[in-house]
């Protein structure tokens, strides 16, 4: 085998050995189709609801909000008069859209100083621990979509003092959240799930 060769190949199983697939699944509108596609989020959602109490309908909900489940998501970067780049709106990234002082302090709390924001049994970990402390700490209920996604965007201090309230975009994003977390009910029913 020639030199060449043997380098292509190696450079190859290099490649394919760092690369993680970040894209979004097919059909994001079909929970079957989504978990049918990528077996691992259902793994990882089904954990997430065992050890946090947080249903599977709502963290996908959530997560399709965020990240449209783009593993690698990140907001936008800002910029000065159109086009000095100012950095980006806000530190969130990967499918749950965390930020850094909040993933920071899962870490601590949970001991999972090595989870990442991209990998998505880290993400749906972090969600259901953070869904959990919203309903210990406010009485939000792990089904009501609505109002834990509304917890989850202003964070619980900004939920306690209702600020979603000056925010009528925000408002209709949660009711469409909870409309297609409750689609996603239906559809997990109807496939077996």
């Amino acid at each position: 085998m020639s030199r060449f060769l043997r380098a292509s190949i190696l450079l190859v199983l290099l490649a394919s050995c760092g690369s993680t697939n970040f894209s979004a699944p097919g059909n994001l509108d079909n929970a079957c189709a989504i978990i049918n596609e990528r077996p691992a989020y259902w793994r990882a959602m089904k954990a997430a609801e065992k050890r946090w109490g947080v249903p599977v309908h709502v963290q996908l909900a959530t997560i399709h909000q965020e990240s449209r489940f783009v593993g690698n998501a990140r907001t936008p970067h800002q910029f000065a008069l159109g086009i000095i780049p100012m950095g980006r709106q806000s530190s969130a990234y990967g499918y749950s859209q965390a930020l850094d002082a909040t993933w920071a302090e899962y870490q601590q709390e949970t001991g999972k100083s090595r989870a990442k924001r991209d990998r998505i049994e880290d993400a749906t970990d972090f969600m259901g621990w953070y869904m959990h402390k919203t309903t210990t700490s406010l009485g939000i209920s792990p089904y009501d979509t609505a109002n834990q996604y509304l917890a989850y965007h202003e964070g619980r201090g900004g939920f306690a003092r209702k600020s979603y309230t000056a925010k009528p975009w925000l408002m209709s994003v949660s009711a469409k959240v909870a409309a297609r977390g409750e689609q996603y009910r239906t559809q997990l029913a109807s496939c077996g799930r």
